[in-house]
């Protein structure tokens, strides 16, 4: 188990949400926090490397941002790694992942707009040679995944 002071705490809990929109929004968050830029991004890189923080950065409303859909291909499973690897590489694609189903690897394919979509999609499907599910999302959910990390010894940060 990884040992958190109290700064990895407030620093965690204060951004896990709310990130500065700025030119340096590690150097808002140091200033918030009362130390230096450096002692940000050397935090977040150990708690990164420490497997604390999956990741840093901001969360888009992709309906705003563009368009995407999850979608999946069966492939065997002689094949998936391989088959994986090339989707991976697809311009667009994230979220890549097997899943113990038919249909065995899924992503999320993103695209400036639906019919850039759809191009990247049928491509994608020719050059696999096999059919892509498209799974588009019908509604949204939005599900919060902050979590409140006790960091009240840090009087009056």
């Amino acid at each position: 188990m990884v040992a958190l002071d109290a700064l990895d705490r407030h620093l965690i809990d204060a951004y896990q949400r709310d990130l500065p929109l700025c030119e340096r929004p590690f150097a808002a968050m140091a200033e918030r926090l009362g130390v230096s830029e450096a002692a940000v991004l050397s935090r977040l890189e150990r708690l990164a490397a420490e497997g604390v923080l999956s990741r840093v950065g901001p969360v888009f409303d992709h309906a705003r941002a563009g368009a995407s859909l999850l979608a999946a291909v069966a492939v065997p499973e002689a094949e998936r790694d391989t088959v994986a690897a090339r989707i991976s590489d697809y311009a667009g694609v994230n979220h890549n992942y097997a899943r113990e189903h038919r249909y065995n690897l899924w992503f999320v394919m993103t695209a400036a707009d639906e019919s850039q979509l759809d191009a990247r999609l049928d491509a994608l499907e020719a050059e696999l040679g096999r059919p892509v599910l498209r799974l588009p999302m019908l509604e949204a959910f939005h599900i919060d995944l902050g979590f409140p990390i006790p960091w009240y010894e840090l009087e009056g940060v």
